[in-house]
């Protein structure tokens, strides 16, 4: 998952408290892990833990082996922000030396190099819109899967 400058301001407000980027990621993973999934529509997924919303939209991707993303990344000399959705590994660097610990297979891989972020995952990747409270109708979802049997 990556974040637009907004969607990262609001989670440094509601949940990290601090702007460094694991810091930001790490609190992000386990509102995922507590949160609901809703699917939108075919563009638009909402994660959702009752009281807070992450609202994303789904990006492009190509299904690449570990070569074949090596040999996109080697002339790349500027720092991104690289996310391994996988091992739950986000750093700051340049590309190629972030896919050096990651194992060999095929991954979905999205790179946009005018924001400068990369992404490597099993999953398709999402962009966080924006993180804002829960909506009565998301509210309601969560409590009514929460008191089935």
């Amino acid at each position: 998952m990556l974040l637009t400058r907004h969607a990262e301001e609001r989670l440094v407000k509601r949940l990290a408290k601090r702007r460094r980027v694991d810091r930001v990621y790490s609190r992000l993973w386990d509102f995922l892990d507590r949160s609901k999934r809703i699917e939108v529509n075919e563009k638009i997924v909402i994660f959702t833990d009752g009281r807070k919303s992450l609202v994303c939209v789904r990006l492009p991707c190509e299904r690449l082996s570990l070569e074949e993303i090596r040999d996109v990344v080697s002339g790349l000399k500027d720092r991104y922000r690289c996310v391994f959705w996988d091992g739950r590994a986000v750093r700051e660097t340049i590309p190629k030396k972030f896919i050096e610990g990651i194992s060999s297979g095929t991954y979905c891989f999205y790179l946009n190099r005018e924001k400068r972020s990369l992404y490597l995952g099993s999953e398709e990747p999402l962009l966080a819109i924006t993180f804002r409270p829960a909506k009565r109708e998301e509210r309601e979802e969560v409590k009514r899967e929460s008191e089935e049997p």
